[in-house]
């Protein structure tokens, strides 16, 4: 079992107005909230997040590859990256009939070694 956690309650009775103007003046749109909760929502998946991680160590595959190395049926890859696709995650090029998918920029790849950091940071443990 872990350990048992405790509500952490601010006891202090005194405004900090410069904070306050702070947060408020760094408050996203609600149009940038939702899209930022969607993506995450897209990357709650542990399926599209192998995916992910596959196309950053190997720049570029077609579903035929990352079937094979997630050991998953073509159709569920294909699934998985129609999402990915319209979500910006991934981009892609035809050759022929072969489609090779590649991540979409390098942000995406900076949002997956911030991730893996950060649960690396924790023990790699789940919340």
């Amino acid at each position: 079992m872990g350990a048992i956690q405790h509500e952490v309650i601010c006891g202090c009775t005194e405004v900090h107005p410069d904070g306050i103007e702070k947060a408020r003046r760094g408050e996203l749109p609600v149009s940038q909230l939702l899209a930022i909760s969607e993506l995450f929502k897209i990357l709650g998946d542990p399926t599209r997040l192998r995916i992910l991680n596959a196309l950053k160590h190997e720049k570029e595959l077609c579903v035929c590859d990352l079937s094979r190395a997630l050991e998953m049926t073509q159709s569920a890859i294909s699934h998985q990256l129609s999402l990915l696709r319209r979500a910006r995650l991934v981009a892609y090029r035809k050759e022929g009939k072969v489609v090779y998918y590649r991540l979409d920029d390098d942000h995406v790849a900076d949002l997956l070694s911030t991730a893996m950091e950060h649960v690396s940071e924790q023990g790699g443990e789940a919340l």
